[in-house]
């Protein structure tokens, strides 16, 4: 899909140094002053730099986490095949700027091309976008959905239907990003194609979105009333994404602030749902089986009353 070639090198940390000549005494010319060099503290800034070429990129900080874009890309990829996209005469576009300081990837899926009127006219191809950079000039910015225009802060004119946006500092996860690309593409391939559209437009208020997690994927037993009530962490978490997901998907992105919104749709729920499911934090280091867990909880999820019932209304 995009080309490997372009992304063929990996970015390391380094230690930073600066050198100076201090004056001895007056006796010494300019050009007779020794140099020393001595190392920065990291807590004040490091570098990255390519391994292959050894060229410094930019100054990062100490926490600075870098993810390959060979892991990206990899991630992305495997995401739209599972999504099972109809790669009919795809067109897939991999841009690199100041020698690898900065990846644009796009993609564009033609045999996926929707009309938005019924006479067939305005037709709209769905669309890939994702940017990032080792130096920190360009946030992690992806979308995929249907649009006719968009920016960077994640505001766009038309469907969207996936997006990450975050500093480096926050950690960018890879299989999140993947998990919603996966998502978007089972959209618009046409697998529950229907259904998914159905929830996509099915209006739900923040309340709605509490007790239906609350019913479902948050519920607990208390101990002392023998009543079903809310496990509050894990319902806390759920809000959180779903506020997020609604933030960018039906409002203003990175233009409007968190939590300003209380409404939003099944498939926001969907995605706050399949999020928190694939991607556990076991203290445990048991993942894998807890991953499990959770998915069959959002299936059980799908098939309760508590979304049957929103879905009617």
């Amino acid at each position: 899909m995009f080309d490997k070639d372009k992304i063929d090198f990996e970015v390391e940390k380094i230690e930073l140094n600066h050198t100076w000549r201090p004056k001895i005494g007056p006796e010494h010319t300019t050009f007779a002053w020794p140099e020393e060099t001595a190392s920065i503290p990291a807590n004040i800034g490091m570098g990255i730099r390519r391994k292959d070429t050894k060229e410094v990129l930019g100054i990062v900080s100490e926490d600075y986490q870098p993810v390959q874009y060979s892991e990206i890309v990899e991630g992305v990829e495997e995401a739209l095949h599972l999504a099972q996209m109809d790669m009919t005469d795809a067109r897939f576009n991999t841009s690199v700027y100041d020698n690898g300081a900065r990846l644009e990837l796009r993609a564009w899926f033609p045999a996926h091309q929707v009309a938005m009127q019924d006479d067939g006219k305005d037709p709209i191809i769905p669309e890939f976008v994702f940017r990032t950079s080792h130096n920190r000039t360009w946030a992690n910015n992806g979308m995929m959905g249907m649009w006719r225009s968009f920016c960077y802060n994640t505001l766009v004119s038309g469907d969207k239907l996936a997006y990450v946006y975050g500093r480096h500092t926050k950690n960018f996860n890879v299989g999140a990003f993947a998990g919603k690309i996966q998502n978007a593409g089972e959209f618009i391939s046409g697998s529950g194609l229907n259904q998914m559209r159905d929830w996509y437009n099915t209006k739900v208020t923040r309340d709605q979105a509490i007790n239906l997690f609350t019913e479902t994927l948050a519920q607990r037993t208390d101990n002392v009333s023998r009543k079903k009530v809310a496990n509050k962490v894990m319902l806390s978490n759920l809000m959180k994404i779903f506020d997020e997901e609604n933030r960018h998907l039906h409002g203003k992105g990175a233009y409007e602030g968190y939590g300003k919104r209380n409404n939003g749709t099944l498939w926001s729920a969907y995605n706050a749902a399949t999020h928190w499911s694939s991607h556990p934090k076991s203290k445990t280091g048991s993942n894998h089986n807890v991953k499990v867990t959770r998915e069959d909880r959002v299936r059980k999820m799908l098939a309760s009353d508590s979304w049957k019932e929103l879905l009617a209304a």
